[in-house]
């Protein structure tokens, strides 16, 4: 995900939590999984393809989301993910490593000052 002029990619290790917690609102694919990234960060956070169906294919084979061909509204085919209940556990894992991460940068960065 190469910087774009206003909006980033997620920081490294970071776009697998997103796509499973946007997952968490139901079935999606992928052009709607990367919209709801954009939208939610107020279009900080751009998932570009060539990051998000690479992650897509890794969660499919870890066994964290399925998915499956439908028509969307518009009538057009589109491979829809569903998480799994692996994949919301794996979810909760992934937010707490985080949250000790975030934690702890916040910690040398109030003590740099």
């Amino acid at each position: 995900m190469p910087p774009s002029r206003d909006a980033t990619g997620p920081l490294q290790g970071t776009l697998d939590m997103l796509i499973l917690h946007t997952l968490t609102l139901g079935p999606m694919h992928g052009y709607a999984i990367a919209q709801h990234i954009g939208r939610i960060s107020e279009d900080v956070l751009r998932v570009e393809q060539g990051s998000l169906y690479p992650a897509l294919e890794r969660l499919q084979l870890k066994g964290w989301v399925t998915s499956a061909w439908r028509k969307t509204p518009t009538g057009r085919q589109a491979r829809y993910y569903t998480l799994t209940a692996s994949g919301r556990r794996q979810l909760g894992e992934k937010v707490s490593q985080y949250d000790r991460m975030a934690a702890a940068i916040a910690r040398v960065l109030r003590r740099a000052h």
